[in-house]
């Protein structure tokens, strides 16, 4: 799909008269929500932060991904640990392969939810998101059950 979108749909301006800035238009106002797939091209970070540094972004990824596998191999005892940890190397290395072959990472997923529009991400982006949101569900689980054990 990246592919497709990449070779196929115009970049995404404001100026541009189809629906919505050139992309194509998935549904349009479905109970105040909208979704199109656009072509955008980022060489930063999420919402394009660190963009005048990708190649900086590109060693700090890939060092991360490094670090977490060797962690996963090795180190993890805890089995339930690694699906957070899986979703989040599986979405960097998708930026990174990015990287390798674009220069930048495409985002091409664009929500308008009731008139706000939404920073446009991408498949890997998503991966990421949850992983990290997943380990903070569980760090403050953890955190709340170690309180709840120190006053019994």
């Amino acid at each position: 799909m990246k592919s497709y979108v990449y070779h196929n749909i115009p970049k995404m301006s404001f100026m541009h008269p189809f629906f919505p800035y050139g992309g194509i238009g998935v549904f349009k106002d479905f109970f105040g929500v909208s979704f199109s797939i656009v072509y955008v091209e980022n060489t930063g970070a999420a919402w394009g932060l660190f963009s005048k540094y990708p190649t900086l972004l590109f060693c700090i990824r890939s060092i991360i991904v490094i670090g977490l596998v060797i962690y996963l191999g090795f180190f993890n005892k805890d089995i339930r640990k690694d699906m957070p940890l899986v979703l989040i190397i599986t979405g960097a290395l998708g930026n990174i392969i990015d990287f390798i072959f674009y220069k930048k990472v495409i985002d091409m997923f664009h929500f308008n939810f009731w008139g706000y529009s939404y920073p446009i991400f991408n498949l890997a982006d998503s991966m990421i998101t949850i992983g990290i949101i997943w380990l903070f569900f569980r760090f403050f689980k953890k955190a709340k059950n170690k309180n709840k054990n120190k006053k019994v």
